[in-house]
């Protein structure tokens, strides 16, 4: 393990001072910041979860549990009494906090983890997650639009990348002190997204019996939701954390989480930059989709029965043998790896020490406010993915 400077694309405007980790508080900590760098990168590989849904295509949602059928309420009332008592462990997706709209800011990263520390996770483990480098190239090789946006990082084609850079890596290794000293471990794996070290982790975390909440504003953790995995999300417009449970999928989709990932294959993801079917077959949207994978469970599952016999309507039908391959490679791009090569350290499980909290993030805030005040402001929309 070594101290690392983390992912690129952050940074504050104008620079900061030379002598800026100085004023930060000195407070002790237990925690190194951690980068691992595995030998191989391993392939994407497409995995099929079968669905428990119900088979109904129409109706209220239905959920098996021990090989029993069992109605939404009752379902949710098994979950709510067989979760109740465990303990949590967070996951904190630093990237996107760092951000107002879509622009970066230092001042955004300190107000929602200040919140974060204050009203939510308390003194409950939290590990932190950063992007490694080159983390979307993988992706980006199966399909050239996805995130491609994300390359727009450097904001003035008349400044040098060497200054710009110089400029980020001050920013991000402000970010990782402020976490440290806060008694949180930071993870950043190089050649992979955030999203697939946390889902790595999370089946690590709950085979140890623990409960799992992931502190993000990314939609792509839906597809983890279960009766142990919670979201918890921050919401600009209440200026506070709100959590986002099973219960909250189920009401807000009336359909098993796990049919999630396959939705979104369908409908593509603007945000990531991954087409859906209707910019191929205008007809075939969300309510089709829903329809369809209510009947059939998955991607895959629905995928296989369009191969052997009529699945829906005409277009429908055509729509899923010709485009087939096109929405694989969807499930491909969105589905979250859980084969990252990262292991769970214990001591990441201990109950987090927040006697420095308090302290580092006032010289925080005062560095802020000692460098210019920067021109982004905090309350614009996130930048979900």
């Amino acid at each position: 393990m070594v101290e690392v400077t983390l992912a690129a694309g952050i940074f504050l405007t104008p620079c900061l001072p030379p002598n800026l980790f100085r004023s930060v508080s000195t407070a002790k900590s237990r925690y190194r910041t951690t980068e691992i760098v595995p030998a191989t990168t391993k392939s994407l590989k497409i995995k099929t979860v079968a669905s428990s849904s119900s088979s109904s295509s129409s109706g209220s949602f239905n959920q098996t549990v021990g090989g029993q059928v069992l109605p939404e309420r009752e379902f949710l009332e098994k979950y709510e009494k067989k979760s109740k008592g465990k303990k949590r462990v967070f996951f904190l997706d630093v990237n996107p906090l760092c951000y107002a709209g879509n622009k970066p800011s230092l001042q955004a990263f300190g107000h929602w983890v200040s919140l974060f520390f204050s009203q939510v996770c308390l003194t409950d483990p939290v590990i932190a997650v950063f992007d490694g480098e080159n983390c979307n190239e993988q992706r980006r090789q199966l399909l050239p639009s996805y995130k491609a946006h994300r390359r727009k990082f450097f904001p003035r084609q008349t400044t040098s990348k060497k200054y710009v850079r110089s400029q980020v890596g001050r920013s991000q290794q402000l970010i990782m002190d402020v976490l440290r000293k806060c008694n949180v471990p930071v993870l950043k794996v190089e050649g992979n997204e955030a999203d697939d070290v946390v889902a790595t982790l999370v089946e690590q975390v709950l085979e140890r019996g623990y409960r799992v909440v992931i502190a993000s504003p990314d939609k792509d953790f839906k597809q983890l939701i279960s009766e142990n995995v919670q979201i918890v999300m921050p919401l600009v417009e209440l200026d506070r954390w709100s959590f986002y449970t099973l219960k909250h999928y189920i009401a807000q989709y009336n359909c098993d989480p796990h049919s999630d990932l396959s939705l979104r294959c369908i409908m593509g993801d603007e945000v990531d930059g991954v087409p859906g079917i209707q910019h191929l077959v205008p007809g075939f949207g969300r309510r089709t989709a829903l329809k369809l994978l209510k009947k059939h469970g998955s991607l895959e599952n629905l995928l296989n029965a369009a191969s052997v016999r009529t699945v829906g309507k005409q277009y429908a039908q055509e729509a899923l043998t010709k485009y087939a391959d096109y929405l694989r490679r969807n499930y491909e791009v969105l589905a979250l790896r859980r084969d990252v090569d990262v292991r769970l350290q214990e001591e990441w499980l201990v109950e987090r020490d927040t006697c420095n909290d308090a302290n580092v993030l006032s010289n925080f805030f005062r560095l802020l406010e000692e460098t210019d005040k920067p021109t982004h402001a905090i309350r614009s929309n996130f930048s979900n993915g």
